[in-house]
């Protein structure tokens, strides 16, 4: 024992000149994977693997008490209960004479894995914390460094099958449905997706693009061919791929990507000035030149370029199928994924198809007098009043807080005041005509052109009052949440107490007889993504997954996992519409705690401590950021990625219902509602 005591202390001397060298050495001369494997019902095989650069020597695991040089793996106190006898190592460990020590040292210098079994049933969810202690030697160096790891096991049998988890499967007997119905639900979901926002605020946009375009009635059917099957080729093969290349969160995350925004915006705001008819959108004379030597190939880019921006801007709102086939994809399921797309894109693009198919008639239009004009001007500040949502989206990721939800309105009042000036011919434009004249030869504005204005101008007027804090219900899904307006006339809604809306700790309102408290975690950061429909009717949620569940354990409710977004329209048209529901929200305030997740929060204000940061197999990437941990929840756990999406689990965090609630237009309020009800009952079964 004193021998040994002794080699420590000298080691100790030995190697103090390197450990003062320490910071300069490479971190990443040694590479750690962290996997697991289900080796039996009630038995989990942990392996850590480290990889180790040439010309490196990594000191193995301590052997007996006489090594004094080792690398170590502890395990946090948490993660104790569940080891399963001593750890492994496996690989290539030689033992020589180290001669600098002047100590028989055991080292690696290719790869090694070390292997610790656990117990952990495979019902069971289990969180596996430690740390790797390593030292190696480099020349007449002896660096040390930790690697703290983050490991989850998760239930093997929570909901029976993928399929059955993606929505894919039949109620009744848990197979797989055919692909001809995989195909048929997929269509159907095309044509649902058709009557989104981002859908619907494209069409303007073909509309002139065709008008432009098209000359004749060949030209304008090859033209909708050539666009209809870009969509389909897009969004079949493309967005496939990319998915399967980058994972699941590829094609949301670039739709809610700021740079991506700002690229939108961009597009908009060129394509709203050229409307209004500052200049003509044309390809480079280069373009034009190669593609002239080409017979038929004139206008192709031109339309794939428009077939390709309506896919890019409808992905942050095309419906839950997009997301259940992407991450099916990304999980080894080709046939399925891929038919479904090629059936949800052939859905989006028929009605373009059919649109497309008749140009002429517009050209007729444009023909008589200034109407075509008028129709380009009005779509012109469309477009400039749809590019500030896409420049919203982009701040509302940064948190730059340049167009906060005032801001926004005014912008918006200006320019539908504008609009509404233009119909009535008080504006006018570089392309516009005079306003015909009636028999008296007097200018005369059509019925037409006045209830467009009336349109515009009651725009202004629904508009004006969310200046001082009007919830604004209908617009909901487009405008910046309640919580960046810095001015409110009334910021509760009539009789509702001010101590509720306290920041502090402790404070909190009541959830069916119990205290709820405020959340803590991510809660500066993240209140003012809170949309409209939690502001004004007083809700509590959380921003953490740990910490609402915690809370749901603690009052002994149902817990609803809420996997939204901050630029997810169909999450603002899901609250509207459904949440603001008298009835629905006495019940989500009454029996549920409720953990909204937001998928694509990004800024630094809400990175994850170092220590709970990981590399996610779904995503393909590291999980830094709330919105990663987010997105890698719902897809590893939940075999989902679209959003709105609602999962319902007790406090052993297993599913009340096997599976989420999407926005479902066609169910309104009483499907929710009747949704919200089996969730309760079934948590009062397993009470």
């Amino acid at each position: 024992m004193i021998y040994s005591t002794m080699k420590c202390l000298l080691l100790s001397v030995l190697l103090m000149p390197a450990a003062l060298l320490v910071m300069a050495q490479d971190s990443t001369a040694i590479q750690f994977s962290f996997n697991h494997k289900r080796i039996s019902q009630n038995e989990v095989a942990l392996t850590i693997t480290a990889r180790v650069k040439p010309g490196i020597n990594l000191f193995a695991l301590q052997k007996s008490p006489e090594d004094v040089v080792f690398s170590q793996v502890s395990f946090d106190s948490s993660a104790v209960p569940y080891l399963k006898g001593a750890i492994v190592e496996k690989g290539n460990v030689q033992t020589k004479a180290d001669p600098v020590l002047s100590l028989d040292v055991a080292y690696i210098n290719d790869s090694v894995q070390w292997v610790q079994n656990l117990d952990i049933a495979e019902t069971d969810t289990a969180l596996i914390k430690g740390k790797v202690t390593y030292m190696y030697h480099e020349g007449d160096q002896y660096p040390s460094f930790e690697k703290d790891f983050r490991v989850v096991i998760e239930p093997e049998n929570n909901a029976v099958t993928v399929a059955e988890r993606t929505g894919t499967a039949t109620q009744s007997g848990g197979k797989s449905e055919s692909l001809w119905w995989i195909f048929l639900g997929a269509f159907g979901g095309g044509l649902l997706a058709l009557l989104t926002p981002c859908v619907y605020s494209m069409i303007p946009v073909t509309v002139s693009f065709f008008t432009k375009r098209s000359t004749t009635k060949q030209e304008g059917i090859r033209n909708a061919l050539i666009y209809s099957l870009s969509i389909i080729t897009i969004f079949t093969f493309l967005g496939f791929l990319i998915t399967l290349i980058f994972g699941p969160a590829a094609l949301n995350n670039l739709s809610t990507n700021w740079i991506a925004n700002l690229v939108f915006f961009a597009i908009f705001v060129i394509f709203g000035i050229s409307f209004l008819g500052a200049f003509e959108i044309q390809l480079p004379s280069s373009w034009s030149t190669k593609a002239d030597s080409k017979a038929g190939t004139g206008s192709f880019w031109g339309i794939f370029f428009m077939a390709l921006t309506l896919v890019i801007v409808s992905f942050s709102c095309t419906g839950p199928i997009i997301g259940n086939l992407l991450v099916l994809a990304s999980r080894g399921s080709y046939w399925g994924p891929l038919l479904g797309m090629f059936g949800f894109s052939l859905a989006l693009a028929l009605p373009f198809a059919l649109f497309a198919f008749f140009p002429s008639k517009l050209n007729v239009l444009g023909k008589a007098g200034g109407w075509l004009n008028a129709i380009k001007v009005t779509l012109g500040f469309l477009e400039l009043a749809l590019a500030l949502k896409f420049l919203s989206n982009a701040d509302l990721v940064k948190n730059w807080r340049i167009l906060d939800r005032e801001v926004f309105i005014v912008l918006w009042i200006v320019i539908f005041f504008l609009l509404g000036l233009y119909l009535l011919g008080k504006l006018k434009f570089r392309h516009d005509d005079e306003l015909p004249k009636n028999d008296f030869g007097i200018p005369y504005l059509s019925v037409t052109r006045l209830f467009f204005a009336i349109a515009a101008f009651s725009m202004v007027v629904y508009l004006t009052p969310g200046l001082w804090g009007a919830p604004l219900k209908g617009l909901g899904a487009f405008l910046p949440p309640m919580g960046t307006q810095d001015f409110n006339a009334d910021d509760l809604p009539k009789g509702f107490d001010v101590s509720r809306l306290t920041h502090s700790k402790t404070a909190g309102i009541e959830n069916n007889g119990e205290t709820l408290p405020h959340p803590v975690k991510y809660a500066d950061a993240m209140k003012k993504n809170e949309p409209d429909v939690v502001v004004n009717n007083g809700m509590i949620t959380y921003f953490d997954y740990n910490e609402a569940l915690e809370v749901a354990r603690k009052l002994k409710k149902p817990l609803m996992l809420d996997f939204t977004g901050i630029n997810c329209i169909n999450c603002r048209l899901m609250e509207t519409q459904v949440w603001s529901d008298p009835e629905v929200m006495k019940l989500l305030k009454e029996e549920f705690v409720i953990a909204s997740l937001f998928v694509d929060v990004q800024d630094a204000s809400v990175s994850l401590p170092v220590s709970e940061q990981f590399y996610s197999k779904d995503l393909g990437k590291q999980v830094e950021t709330l919105g990663d941990y987010n997105t890698h929840l719902q897809v590893s756990r939940f075999e989902s990625n679209s959003q709105p999406n609602y999962f319902f689990l007790d406090g052993k965090e297993d599913r009340l219902l096997q599976e989420g609630y999407g926005y479902q237009p066609s169910k309104g309020v009483k499907g929710f509602k009747d949704w919200l009800q089996k969730a309760i009952e079934a948590y009062k079964k397993r009470q």
